[in-house]
């Protein structure tokens, strides 16, 4: 081979490189606040997978439009191409790199889920404030447990320390998170896009799930499975504030009485029954709106 091309074979590999570089630090942007450790490393994992997928991509790429551009035939020009058979060290190569490349990804990607660790017992993880920064010192972190109850349609989270409920969860920064689900009726399904975690929740079985909330602010909730009629109505703002602010938040909650929340399930559900036509199709009626402390539209006198 001649220097000429092998040096072209350089400049595009590293050309190759530092763009495929960039498109894995430019998936960073592509997504919600990170407002959980986990989400740290979910985005660390998907910028890593984006920087291959670019590398392999454009690297196929452009080797078709090279052969395109420069190696097809002359006008008028219908013989056979060159009888090649038979290359062991290409076929070796192209058979092992894949392989190579799929237990790196599988091996990486266990490595991400082993520190996630939202199953099962976990006090300690690296916090970290961005994807550039590097972690933080191991830290023991408090926990706080709460009961996530799911039904046709509407969340509901009881805080059995404090004896309150509400339509709204709310977390305390940098505390570990121990959830635990359960379902009411049918399947539903726990999705934060901010924290990027999903999880289904199962009729008739308490699921654990655990996490670390890590930025402040108000995230979304919502059900992840097709639940019914209404299951785009299944939403809850998750609020994660700071411990001194939980901890005030929970002592204002429990000195309200219990009274029935707004469900925009059930207000729909209302709205249709006085509608004079038929649709001709039975709809599954919605639970009877919570009876918690503290809802999410208190404060808008819904």
């Amino acid at each position: 081979m001649r220097p000429r091309n092998i040096l072209f074979i350089v400049a595009y590999a590293i050309a190759l490189a530092g763009i495929s570089l960039w498109m894995g630090q430019l998936s960073y942007s592509w997504f919600p606040p990170q407002a959980s450790a986990e989400s740290l490393l979910i985005d660390k994992l998907f910028a890593f997978l984006v920087t291959i997928g670019s590398f392999i991509f454009l690297g196929i790429t452009g080797v078709i439009i090279y052969a395109v551009v420069f190696q097809r035939g002359a006008k008028y020009d219908f013989s056979d191409g060159p009888h090649i058979e038979g290359n062991v060290t290409l076929e070796v190569v192209w058979t092992a790199i894949p392989i190579l490349l799929v237990f790196w990804l599988a091996g990486y990607s266990y490595y991400i889920y082993q520190q996630m660790s939202i199953r099962g017992p976990m006090e300690m993880m690296h916090l970290s404030m961005g994807h550039g920064d590097t972690p933080a010192v191991v830290q023991e972190l408090p926990t706080e447990e709460i009961e996530v109850i799911s039904k046709q349609w509407a969340w509901v989270f009881r805080y059995p320390e404090s004896h309150v409920t509400s339509t709204e969860l709310h977390l305390p920064a940098n505390h570990r998170i121990k959830l635990a689900l359960t379902s009411e009726d049918v399947l539903h399904g726990l999705y934060i896009p901010a924290f990027r975690l999903k999880q289904d929740i199962v009729p008739n079985k308490t699921v654990n799930f655990e996490f670390t909330p890590i930025k402040e602010g108000t995230y979304r909730l919502r059900d992840s499975q097709f639940s019914g009629t209404y299951f785009a109505t299944m939403q809850a703002n998750v609020v994660v504030e700071s411990p001194e602010e939980y901890q005030t938040w929970l002592a204002e909650a429990k000195k309200r009485k219990p009274s029935p929340s707004y469900n925009q399930a059930a207000e729909e559900y209302s709205q249709e029954k006085r509608q004079t036509f038929k649709r001709g199709w039975p709809t599954i009626i919605p639970a009877k709106p919570p009876v918690v402390n503290y809802s999410s539209f208190s404060n808008n006198n819904v």
